[in-house]
């Protein structure tokens, strides 16, 4: 006797099988990123009295972290204030392009269906290590 063939898969993905999609985390963080935009793009960074996070390191140290001043630079960027930006934080302003990047190369390739994950070798990890080292102690004596 024959048996009974299984029954065929489901037309509509679940929802755990959505979530394991390779675009579902490139979308994930496209959308945080879209609100939190929304939220910074009315909320003025330079001013007291908004919902923003303050840096943990500067809190704890009183000194100025790689990334600080970024959330005004992102304001400010946004406003079309390009000087400002630019002396909000330089190095992260100059490293902008690249993050838009990974970000756009991981969308794409989540789109496509493939998982994509860059890698930073040994000597990638010193270089981004020592150039943060570096802004943070060149912002902190200049």
């Amino acid at each position: 006797m024959a048996e009974a063939a299984p029954p065929p898969p489901s037309a509509r993905p679940t929802a755990r099988t959505l979530l394991r999609h390779p675009a579902a985390g490139p979308l994930a963080v496209l959308t945080a990123g879209a609100a939190g935009s929304a939220y910074l793009y009315v909320t003025d960074p330079h001013e007291p009295g908004h919902l923003l996070p303050r840096c943990p390191f500067r809190l704890v140290t009183g000194l100025l972290c790689p990334a600080c001043g970024g959330t005004r630079m992102a304001y400010d960027l946004m406003h079309g204030h390009l000087t400002q930006a630019w002396l909000d934080n330089r190095a992260l302003l100059l490293a902008a392009p690249f993050a838009l990047a990974l970000l756009g190369r991981w969308m794409t390739e989540g789109l496509r269906g493939r998982r994509w994950q860059p890698r930073v070798g040994p000597r990638g990890q010193v270089l981004i290590l020592a150039l943060a080292v570096t802004w943070t102690v060149v912002r902190n004596t200049a």
